[in-house]
């Protein structure tokens, strides 16, 4: 989806898109037409030719938002880890455009008891949370967390401030992405979720991958899509978001709501063509929405499928330059500079697959993991500590 200009010869609009990683939604930006600058923590070797990217070695969202300032642009946008710093995308966005949901909902629905109560009013069912101590099988999570990092299983400890208990819901992890607008929403997909997954070399609850299948259950899709539209109406979102949830008899119970661009959107574009970044502007700037949801019976043929690839041992990156050579890059993004320090745990790169079914999917994500760990193998030392990748391991996109 390209992004016309207002009249001849005027320039397009130039965005400055922040975030612990960038490359996915720049991209997609740059594709729509847009002028682009990104700010994040990895420094990809593989950034949109017409991406002006920066990088901030001791990243946070707080010292991102302050760099931009410095950058003159039309309008910005976030996406990783913004969600949970209201106070950053007041920085980021004073005076000036903002497409992405603004400080007051991102408050309201980073709260989790918040969220649980407008997804049970409005029909859904969702885990109980608690702030304290509780009886049966739950999960501490953080309440400033993202893509698993820091959740655990509840053993009957005390809980502190910056922590809460979800009830745990047994089931597939998964994700509706979509875009909202005056109330609305428009479903973009549904995927399955990787989690913990040992052959990307995550661990616990550490989200690593998301899966696009065509044979997804129709009553899951719809269901999650229900999740969306009540989401979009209660909260006034805006732009692109997601909800992760676990599907448990094919019915997903909600656990968290990303409000910004997600690491599996990029997923609708390899199998539709839809510009993502494009739809999210077009909502944010006149509360244009797709005419059509793009689920699953009209954006995949098959599965595609991303994961992310965690170091299981400390590296220091060699010439990772062919991996751009024609046609790597329909397998290997987010290529980290020569050179680069990448401690164990963090990631290295993300990989991506098709295939005729989300098991043969995830089975090549694991060959295509395996060959970046033989690649990578060489690299294996003691880290040295300088310029090392640094953001929470499960974070990417």
């Amino acid at each position: 989806m390209g992004w016309p200009r207002s009249s001849v010869g005027e320039p397009p609009p130039h965005v400055l898109i922040a975030g612990v990683s960038t490359r996915a939604a720049a991209e997609s930006a740059a594709r729509a037409g847009f002028r682009v600058t990104s700010i994040d923590a990895f420094a990809d070797l593989d950034q949109h030719p017409s991406v002006r990217a920066l990088t901030i070695p001791d990243y946070s969202p707080a010292a991102a938002a302050r760099a931009a300032r410095n950058i003159e642009c039309d309008a910005v946008a976030y996406v990783s880890g913004f969600e949970n710093h209201s106070g950053a995308v007041d920085v980021l966005s004073d005076g000036r455009a903002l497409w992405g949901n603004r400080p007051e909902p991102l408050r309201r629905v980073r709260d989790p008891l918040t969220l649980v109560r407008a997804f049970r009013r409005g029909g859904h069912p969702a885990p109980a949370v608690r702030r304290s101590r509780a009886a049966g099988d739950w999960l501490v999570k953080p309440l400033s967390g993202g893509g698993g990092h820091d959740v655990r299983p509840y053993v009957g400890q005390a809980v502190g401030s910056a922590h809460y208990l979800q009830e745990r819901v047994d089931g597939m992890p998964g994700s509706v992405a979509f875009v909202a607008a005056g109330g609305r929403a428009a479903i973009l997909g549904v995927f399955r979720l990787l989690v913990g997954g040992e052959a990307f070399g995550a661990a616990g609850y550490h989200y690593c991958g998301s899966i696009l299948a065509a044979e997804e259950d129709s009553a899951l899709v719809e269901a999650a899509g229900g999740l969306a539209r009540a989401a979009a109406a209660e909260f006034d979102l805006v732009g692109v978001n997601g909800i992760d949830f676990v599907a448990r008899d094919r019915v997903p119970y909600p656990v968290e709501l990303n409000p910004r661009w997600c690491a599996s959107m990029e997923l609708v574009a390899r199998a539709s063509g839809v510009g993502v970044f494009g739809v999210h502007a077009g909502a944010c700037r006149t509360g244009a929405l797709p005419e059509r949801d793009f689920t699953q019976a009209h954006a995949v043929d098959g599965a595609v499928g991303k994961a992310v690839v965690f170091a299981r041992r400390d590296l220091r990156c060699g010439d990772t330059r062919p991996w751009l050579e024609s046609g790597a890059q329909a397998v290997v993004r987010d290529v980290p500079r020569p050179g680069a320090e990448i401690r164990a745990g963090r990631p290295i790169c993300t990989v991506f697959a098709w295939a005729p079914d989300a098991a043969a999917c995830h089975a090549a994500l694991v060959r295509n993991a395996e060959r970046i760990y033989a690649r990578t193998a060489p690299w294996e030392r003691e880290a040295a500590g300088n310029g090392q990748r640094r953001p929470p391991p499960a974070v990417r996109g």
